[in-house]
């Protein structure tokens, strides 16, 4: 797997990948998958980003994506998010910063 990917990135440098977003802030990545089965059999799998406080020393808040890989097993729904390219993933990010509530 490419380090370009998420997976191969998080490989390679045994570390979460981060990001600088949209708004200025600096997040880091991590993979969710759901717990149980959808009613089609399907488990879930979404990316949930960690904002960090301006020094980095602690988080200070999180933004989901929505569910972008699907799978019969939760290890072939998180394969389909460690294939996304990091591009992909800062687009995820910048969307759910897009989508976030201002107060935040």
């Amino acid at each position: 797997m490419s380090e370009f990917t998420l997976g191969g990135y998080m490989r390679k440098h045994d570390r979460a990948a981060a990001f600088g977003g949209s708004d200025g802030q600096a997040y880091s990545v991590a993979i969710y998958v759901d717990e149980e089965p959808d009613v089609r059999g399907r488990y879930g799998a979404a990316l949930l980003f960690v904002r960090w406080s301006e020094s980095g020393d602690r988080p200070v808040g999180h933004l989901e994506s929505d569910t972008l890989a699907w799978g019969r097993t939760p290890g072939e729904a998180e394969a389909g998010l460690e294939a996304l390219s990091l591009y992909d993933v800062k687009a995820a990010l910048d969307e759910a910063i897009a989508k976030a509530p201002v107060s935040w």
